[in-house]
Protein backbone atom coordinates (compact mmCIF):
# COMPACT_ATOMS: atom_id res chain seq x y z
CA UNK A 1 0.00 0.00 0.00
CA UNK A 2 1.47 2.96 -1.03
CA UNK A 3 1.61 5.90 1.83
CA UNK A 4 0.00 9.07 2.10
CA UNK A 5 2.80 12.11 1.83
CA UNK A 6 2.16 14.88 4.60
CA UNK A 7 3.95 18.20 4.18
CA UNK A 8 4.45 20.02 7.21
CA UNK A 9 5.97 23.71 7.81
CA UNK A 10 7.88 23.08 11.16
CA UNK A 11 9.34 26.02 13.40
CA UNK A 12 11.61 27.46 11.45
CA UNK A 13 9.52 28.18 8.68
CA UNK A 14 8.98 31.91 9.13
CA UNK A 15 12.82 32.03 8.16
CA UNK A 16 11.94 32.30 4.66
CA UNK A 17 9.95 35.21 5.02
CA UNK A 18 8.79 37.08 2.52
CA UNK A 19 9.10 34.48 -0.02
CA UNK A 20 6.63 31.64 1.95
CA UNK A 21 4.22 34.20 3.30
CA UNK A 22 1.37 33.98 0.82
CA UNK A 23 2.02 30.38 -0.03
CA UNK A 24 3.20 27.54 1.55
CA UNK A 25 6.76 26.38 1.55
CA UNK A 26 6.30 23.20 -0.34
CA UNK A 27 4.94 25.55 -3.13
CA UNK A 28 8.02 27.35 -3.47
CA UNK A 29 9.64 27.33 -7.26
CA UNK A 30 12.95 26.04 -7.19
CA UNK A 31 14.43 24.44 -10.50
CA UNK A 32 11.81 23.71 -12.39
CA UNK A 33 9.49 22.87 -9.63
CA UNK A 34 8.39 23.00 -6.58
CA UNK A 35 8.86 19.96 -4.30
CA UNK A 36 4.97 19.29 -4.20
CA UNK A 37 5.32 19.41 -8.17
CA UNK A 38 8.24 16.83 -8.12
CA UNK A 39 5.86 14.55 -5.21
CA UNK A 40 2.62 14.52 -7.28
CA UNK A 41 4.36 12.92 -9.86
CA UNK A 42 4.39 9.62 -7.46
CA UNK A 43 0.36 9.91 -7.94
CA UNK A 44 1.02 9.12 -3.93
CA UNK A 45 -2.14 10.79 -1.97
CA UNK A 46 -1.23 14.20 0.07
CA UNK A 47 -2.15 16.20 3.07
CA UNK A 48 -0.69 19.23 4.72
CA UNK A 49 0.12 20.77 7.84
CA UNK A 50 0.73 24.45 7.49
CA UNK A 51 0.49 27.76 9.03
CA UNK A 52 -3.35 28.94 10.55
CA UNK A 53 -3.52 31.97 7.63
CA UNK A 54 -2.87 29.43 4.72
CA UNK A 55 -5.21 25.98 5.55
CA UNK A 56 -8.10 28.10 3.41
CA UNK A 57 -5.88 28.48 0.53
CA UNK A 58 -4.55 25.07 0.53
CA UNK A 59 -7.41 23.28 2.19
CA UNK A 60 -10.88 24.50 1.00
CA UNK A 61 -12.64 21.83 2.83
CA UNK A 62 -10.81 21.83 5.63
CA UNK A 63 -10.82 18.31 6.41
CA UNK A 64 -6.68 17.99 6.50
CA UNK A 65 -6.50 17.90 10.33
CA UNK A 66 -9.54 15.83 10.89
CA UNK A 67 -9.75 13.20 7.98
CA UNK A 68 -7.80 9.94 9.29
CA UNK A 69 -5.28 8.10 7.29
CA UNK A 70 -5.49 4.52 6.62
CA UNK A 71 -2.04 3.35 6.00
CA UNK A 72 1.49 4.44 5.85
CA UNK A 73 3.00 7.98 6.47
CA UNK A 74 5.63 9.76 4.73
CA UNK A 75 6.17 13.06 6.15
CA UNK A 76 8.14 15.60 4.14
CA UNK A 77 9.41 19.09 5.56
CA UNK A 78 7.86 21.26 3.48
CA UNK A 79 11.22 23.34 3.12
CA UNK A 80 12.70 20.30 1.79
CA UNK A 81 15.07 21.53 -1.76
CA UNK A 82 13.08 19.23 -4.46
CA UNK A 83 16.33 17.22 -5.45
CA UNK A 84 15.12 14.79 -7.63
CA UNK A 85 18.46 12.45 -6.44
CA UNK A 86 16.91 13.67 -2.13
CA UNK A 87 13.63 12.24 -3.76
CA UNK A 88 14.47 8.90 -5.00
CA UNK A 89 16.35 8.19 -2.09
CA UNK A 90 13.70 8.74 0.19
CA UNK A 91 11.39 6.38 -2.12
CA UNK A 92 13.89 3.60 -1.77
CA UNK A 93 13.70 3.81 1.90
CA UNK A 94 9.86 3.83 1.76
CA UNK A 95 9.90 0.89 -0.49
CA UNK A 96 11.80 -1.23 1.98
CA UNK A 97 8.89 -1.08 4.64
CA UNK A 98 11.34 0.16 8.00
CA UNK A 99 10.24 3.31 9.77
CA UNK A 100 12.81 5.78 9.78
CA UNK A 101 13.61 10.03 10.51
CA UNK A 102 16.04 12.01 8.71
CA UNK A 103 17.58 14.91 10.50
CA UNK A 104 19.87 18.01 8.96
CA UNK A 105 21.08 19.78 12.22
CA UNK A 106 18.90 18.72 14.26
CA UNK A 107 15.98 19.60 11.79
CA UNK A 108 13.50 16.99 10.66
CA UNK A 109 13.43 16.16 6.94
CA UNK A 110 12.00 13.36 6.30
CA UNK A 111 9.94 10.67 8.63
CA UNK A 112 8.31 7.50 6.93
CA UNK A 113 5.44 5.46 9.64
CA UNK A 114 4.53 2.08 8.30
CA UNK A 115 2.32 1.24 10.99
CA UNK A 116 -0.44 2.35 12.97
CA UNK A 117 0.80 6.09 13.58
CA UNK A 118 -1.76 8.57 13.30
CA UNK A 119 -1.09 12.08 14.61
CA UNK A 120 -4.25 13.71 12.34
CA UNK A 121 -5.40 16.37 14.38
CA UNK A 122 -1.77 17.76 15.15
CA UNK A 123 -0.54 21.03 14.27
CA UNK A 124 1.83 21.85 11.82
CA UNK A 125 3.99 23.53 14.83
CA UNK A 126 3.82 20.26 17.20
CA UNK A 127 4.74 17.79 14.35
CA UNK A 128 8.12 17.47 14.96
CA UNK A 129 8.37 16.97 18.40
CA UNK A 130 5.69 14.15 17.93
CA UNK A 131 7.92 12.46 15.68
CA UNK A 132 11.41 13.07 18.16
CA UNK A 133 9.01 11.35 21.08
CA UNK A 134 8.14 8.18 19.05
CA UNK A 135 11.78 7.86 18.71
CA UNK A 136 11.64 6.43 15.22
CA UNK A 137 15.09 4.76 14.14
CA UNK A 138 17.52 8.09 12.92
CA UNK A 139 19.39 7.33 9.80
CA UNK A 140 22.83 8.74 8.03
CA UNK A 141 20.95 10.72 5.63
CA UNK A 142 21.04 14.92 5.67
CA UNK A 143 18.54 16.35 3.18
CA UNK A 144 19.25 20.05 2.59
CA UNK A 145 15.88 21.99 2.95
CA UNK A 146 15.82 26.26 3.05
CA UNK A 147 17.22 27.78 6.17
CA UNK A 148 17.32 31.31 4.81
CA UNK A 149 15.23 33.15 1.37
CA UNK A 150 18.38 32.74 -0.45
CA UNK A 151 18.81 28.76 0.37
CA UNK A 152 16.12 29.20 -2.83
CA UNK A 153 18.15 30.63 -5.39
CA UNK A 154 21.74 28.89 -4.38
CA UNK A 155 19.92 25.34 -4.87
CA UNK A 156 17.44 26.39 -8.05
CA UNK A 157 20.92 26.99 -10.10
CA UNK A 158 21.95 23.86 -8.41
CA UNK A 159 19.07 21.65 -9.36
CA UNK A 160 17.68 23.29 -12.81
CA UNK A 161 19.39 21.20 -15.00
CA UNK A 162 18.81 18.27 -13.89
CA UNK A 163 15.31 19.09 -13.18
CA UNK A 164 14.91 20.13 -17.03
CA UNK A 165 16.59 16.42 -18.18
CA UNK A 166 13.63 15.09 -15.80
CA UNK A 167 11.25 17.47 -18.01
CA UNK A 168 12.40 16.50 -21.29
CA UNK A 169 12.65 12.95 -20.22
CA UNK A 170 9.24 12.25 -19.73
CA UNK A 171 7.59 15.45 -21.70
CA UNK A 172 6.69 16.02 -25.20
CA UNK A 173 8.18 19.11 -26.29
CA UNK A 174 8.77 19.65 -29.95
CA UNK A 175 12.80 20.55 -31.13
CA UNK A 176 13.15 23.08 -33.03
CA UNK A 177 16.57 23.42 -32.90
CA UNK A 178 19.63 21.80 -31.06
CA UNK A 179 18.41 21.46 -27.28
CA UNK A 180 15.39 23.78 -27.89
CA UNK A 181 12.26 22.47 -27.55
CA UNK A 182 8.97 23.98 -27.28
CA UNK A 183 5.10 23.21 -26.79
CA UNK A 184 2.18 23.44 -28.25
CA UNK A 185 0.73 26.59 -30.44
CA UNK A 186 4.47 28.29 -29.30
CA UNK A 187 5.35 31.13 -31.36
CA UNK A 188 8.81 32.08 -31.96
CA UNK A 189 9.84 34.90 -34.28
CA UNK A 190 12.17 34.10 -36.91
CA UNK A 191 14.61 35.94 -35.81
CA UNK A 192 14.92 34.93 -32.27
CA UNK A 193 18.87 33.86 -30.81
CA UNK A 194 18.51 30.92 -28.59
CA UNK A 195 21.98 29.43 -27.22
CA UNK A 196 21.21 26.12 -25.97
CA UNK A 197 25.59 25.40 -25.07
CA UNK A 198 24.88 25.91 -21.57
CA UNK A 199 21.72 23.74 -21.35
CA UNK A 200 18.75 22.92 -23.02
CA UNK A 201 15.95 25.68 -23.11
CA UNK A 202 12.27 24.27 -22.45
CA UNK A 203 9.10 26.22 -23.37
CA UNK A 204 5.83 25.84 -23.02
CA UNK A 205 2.57 25.76 -24.19
CA UNK A 206 1.05 28.84 -26.29
CA UNK A 207 4.22 31.54 -25.12
CA UNK A 208 5.06 33.67 -27.58
CA UNK A 209 8.43 34.85 -27.94
CA UNK A 210 8.86 38.30 -29.85
CA UNK A 211 11.58 39.19 -32.55
CA UNK A 212 15.31 39.88 -31.25
CA UNK A 213 14.66 37.70 -27.95
CA UNK A 214 18.11 36.10 -26.89
CA UNK A 215 17.24 33.51 -24.72
CA UNK A 216 20.13 30.92 -23.13
CA UNK A 217 19.89 27.78 -21.68
CA UNK A 218 19.61 26.12 -19.01
CA UNK A 219 16.29 28.01 -19.36
CA UNK A 220 12.81 26.83 -18.70
CA UNK A 221 9.74 28.82 -19.93
CA UNK A 222 6.43 27.67 -18.87
CA UNK A 223 3.09 28.35 -20.56
CA UNK A 224 1.23 31.60 -21.53
CA UNK A 225 3.97 33.85 -21.06
CA UNK A 226 5.34 36.37 -22.89
CA UNK A 227 9.03 37.19 -23.90
CA UNK A 228 9.15 40.97 -24.92
CA UNK A 229 11.29 41.78 -27.88
CA UNK A 230 14.69 42.73 -27.50
CA UNK A 231 14.70 40.73 -24.22
CA UNK A 232 17.75 39.00 -22.68
CA UNK A 233 16.23 35.54 -20.85
CA UNK A 234 19.28 34.12 -19.84
CA UNK A 235 20.79 30.85 -17.89
CA UNK A 236 18.90 29.75 -14.82
CA UNK A 237 16.04 31.12 -15.23
CA UNK A 238 12.42 30.15 -14.70
CA UNK A 239 9.56 31.89 -15.40
CA UNK A 240 5.85 30.79 -14.15
CA UNK A 241 3.12 30.31 -16.42
CA UNK A 242 1.17 33.63 -17.52
CA UNK A 243 4.46 35.84 -17.09
CA UNK A 244 5.63 38.71 -19.04
CA UNK A 245 9.36 39.34 -19.45
CA UNK A 246 11.52 41.64 -21.01
CA UNK A 247 14.83 43.24 -20.21
CA UNK A 248 17.96 41.46 -18.96
CA UNK A 249 17.04 38.52 -16.42
CA UNK A 250 19.48 35.57 -15.43
CA UNK A 251 19.57 33.06 -12.48
CA UNK A 252 16.36 34.06 -11.30
CA UNK A 253 12.92 32.43 -10.49
CA UNK A 254 9.76 34.17 -11.41
CA UNK A 255 6.63 32.84 -9.46
CA UNK A 256 3.33 33.10 -11.34
CA UNK A 257 1.34 36.28 -13.00
CA UNK A 258 4.19 38.36 -12.63
CA UNK A 259 5.48 41.11 -14.87
CA UNK A 260 8.62 41.99 -15.53
CA UNK A 261 8.46 43.45 -18.78
CA UNK A 262 10.38 46.28 -19.34
CA UNK A 263 14.36 47.24 -19.55
CA UNK A 264 16.40 46.43 -16.30
CA UNK A 265 17.93 43.54 -14.87
CA UNK A 266 17.09 41.17 -12.73
CA UNK A 267 20.18 38.47 -11.51
CA UNK A 268 19.90 35.71 -8.64
CA UNK A 269 16.35 36.36 -7.45
CA UNK A 270 13.47 35.15 -6.29
CA UNK A 271 10.24 37.18 -7.60
CA UNK A 272 6.53 36.07 -6.25
CA UNK A 273 3.66 35.72 -7.84
CA UNK A 274 1.51 38.96 -8.55
CA UNK A 275 4.06 40.78 -8.78
CA UNK A 276 5.25 44.01 -11.19
CA UNK A 277 8.55 44.88 -11.96
CA UNK A 278 8.36 48.72 -13.91
CA UNK A 279 10.42 50.32 -16.23
CA UNK A 280 14.12 50.20 -15.26
CA UNK A 281 13.77 48.37 -11.86
CA UNK A 282 17.20 46.95 -11.75
CA UNK A 283 19.10 44.63 -8.76
CA UNK A 284 22.26 44.69 -7.80
CA UNK A 285 23.90 40.68 -7.02
CA UNK A 286 27.48 41.31 -6.87
CA UNK A 287 29.37 43.78 -4.34
CA UNK A 288 31.58 46.13 -5.40
CA UNK A 289 34.51 44.17 -3.27
CA UNK A 290 33.06 41.20 -4.72
CA UNK A 291 32.84 39.59 -1.14
CA UNK A 292 30.39 37.47 0.45
CA UNK A 293 26.66 39.09 0.35
CA UNK A 294 24.86 38.78 4.03
CA UNK A 295 21.56 39.22 4.59
CA UNK A 296 19.07 40.76 7.42
CA UNK A 297 17.09 38.18 8.71
CA UNK A 298 14.28 38.70 11.75
CA UNK A 299 16.86 42.04 12.40
CA UNK A 300 20.21 39.99 12.56
CA UNK A 301 23.01 39.95 9.92
CA UNK A 302 22.91 36.63 8.38
CA UNK A 303 26.10 35.42 6.08
CA UNK A 304 24.61 33.82 2.54
CA UNK A 305 27.78 32.19 1.52
CA UNK A 306 27.34 33.53 -1.50
CA UNK A 307 29.43 35.44 -4.03
CA UNK A 308 25.69 36.53 -6.52
CA UNK A 309 22.80 37.00 -4.35
CA UNK A 310 20.32 39.56 -5.90
CA UNK A 311 16.88 40.30 -4.07
CA UNK A 312 13.80 38.26 -2.85
CA UNK A 313 10.62 40.30 -4.07
CA UNK A 314 7.37 38.90 -2.27
CA UNK A 315 3.75 38.35 -3.41
CA UNK A 316 1.94 41.36 -4.50
CA UNK A 317 4.87 43.74 -4.36
CA UNK A 318 4.93 46.62 -7.33
CA UNK A 319 8.33 48.81 -7.93
CA UNK A 320 8.44 52.08 -9.63
CA UNK A 321 10.18 53.45 -12.72
CA UNK A 322 13.98 53.16 -12.36
CA UNK A 323 13.88 51.15 -8.76
CA UNK A 324 17.38 50.20 -8.01
CA UNK A 325 17.35 47.40 -5.52
CA UNK A 326 21.15 46.52 -3.74
CA UNK A 327 22.23 43.45 -2.74
CA UNK A 328 20.72 40.68 -0.40
CA UNK A 329 17.82 42.90 0.07
CA UNK A 330 14.51 40.97 1.14
CA UNK A 331 11.18 43.23 -0.05
CA UNK A 332 8.01 41.78 1.58
CA UNK A 333 4.26 41.46 -0.15
CA UNK A 334 2.10 43.79 -0.85
CA UNK A 335 4.38 46.98 -0.52
CA UNK A 336 4.83 49.71 -2.84
CA UNK A 337 9.00 50.51 -3.57
CA UNK A 338 10.26 53.78 -5.20
CA UNK A 339 14.04 54.63 -5.58
CA UNK A 340 16.96 53.52 -4.15
CA UNK A 341 16.35 50.50 -2.58
CA UNK A 342 18.77 49.88 0.34
CA UNK A 343 17.21 48.41 3.45
CA UNK A 344 14.65 45.28 3.33
CA UNK A 345 11.60 46.47 2.95
CA UNK A 346 9.08 45.17 5.12
CA UNK A 347 5.71 44.38 3.98
CA UNK A 348 2.69 46.76 3.52
CA UNK A 349 4.83 49.49 2.85
CA UNK A 350 5.35 52.41 0.67
CA UNK A 351 8.48 52.76 0.66
CA UNK A 352 10.10 55.73 -0.80
CA UNK A 353 13.18 56.28 1.81
CA UNK A 354 15.40 58.18 -0.69
CA UNK A 355 12.59 60.78 -1.08
CA UNK A 356 12.02 60.33 2.92
CA UNK A 357 9.16 58.67 3.42
CA UNK A 358 8.30 55.15 3.92
CA UNK A 359 4.83 55.02 4.95
CA UNK A 360 1.91 51.59 5.60
CA UNK A 361 -0.40 50.27 3.25
CA UNK A 362 -3.37 49.52 4.23
CA UNK A 363 -5.30 46.01 3.67
CA UNK A 364 -8.11 47.68 1.78
CA UNK A 365 -5.43 49.33 -0.77
CA UNK A 366 -3.98 46.06 -1.40
CA UNK A 367 -6.75 44.61 -2.10
CA UNK A 368 -7.99 46.86 -4.31
CA UNK A 369 -4.89 47.08 -6.33
CA UNK A 370 -4.56 42.64 -6.52
CA UNK A 371 -8.36 42.56 -8.18
CA UNK A 372 -6.98 45.47 -10.71
CA UNK A 373 -4.25 43.18 -11.49
CA UNK A 374 -6.22 40.04 -11.56
CA UNK A 375 -9.16 41.49 -13.86
CA UNK A 376 -6.11 42.60 -16.54
CA UNK A 377 -5.32 38.95 -16.43
CA UNK A 378 -9.30 37.43 -16.69
CA UNK A 379 -9.06 36.67 -13.46
CA UNK A 380 -11.59 36.75 -10.37
CA UNK A 381 -10.37 37.32 -7.04
CA UNK A 382 -12.09 34.92 -4.57
CA UNK A 383 -13.42 35.41 -1.04
CA UNK A 384 -10.13 33.13 0.40
CA UNK A 385 -7.92 35.25 -1.37
CA UNK A 386 -9.05 38.46 0.25
CA UNK A 387 -9.48 37.02 3.43
CA UNK A 388 -5.62 35.93 3.24
CA UNK A 389 -4.57 39.63 1.87
CA UNK A 390 -6.14 40.65 5.26
CA UNK A 391 -4.41 37.97 7.28
CA UNK A 392 -0.93 39.03 6.01
CA UNK A 393 -1.23 42.39 6.99
CA UNK A 394 -1.77 41.82 10.69
CA UNK A 395 0.97 38.88 10.52
CA UNK A 396 3.16 41.29 9.37
CA UNK A 397 2.35 44.54 11.64
CA UNK A 398 5.72 43.47 13.56
CA UNK A 399 7.81 44.17 10.46
CA UNK A 400 6.62 47.65 10.36
CA UNK A 401 6.54 48.11 14.32
CA UNK A 402 10.15 46.66 13.94
CA UNK A 403 11.78 48.22 10.85
CA UNK A 404 14.53 50.40 11.35
CA UNK A 405 12.44 52.86 9.44
CA UNK A 406 10.39 55.20 10.94
CA UNK A 407 7.33 53.99 9.35
CA UNK A 408 3.71 55.99 9.31
CA UNK A 409 0.71 54.26 10.45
Amino acid sequence: MKPTVVFFEDQYVDRLRPINLARPTFAVTCGAFSLRDAVAEWGWATQTRVRPHLRRIVDPEGTDLTQSIDGPLLYLNAALAPDLAVLSRIQKLVDAKEPFVALSHQRITAAYAPGPFQPTALSQADLPTFLLEHRLPVIDDEFATFEHPFDVVRHHERLLPLHLEHLLDKGSHRPIDKDVYVGVDAEVAPNVVFDASDGPIVVGNRVRIRPFAYLAGPLKIYDDCLIIDHAAIKHGTVLGHTVKAGGEIEVSIIEPYSNKQHHGFLGHAYVGSWVNLGAGTSNSDLKNTYGEIGIEVEGKPFPTGMQFAGCVVGDHTKTAINTSIFTGKLIGVASFVYGFVTTNVPSFTNYARSFGQVTEVGADVAVKTQRRMAQRRKVNMNPAEVALMEDLFEITRGERQLSSEQVVL
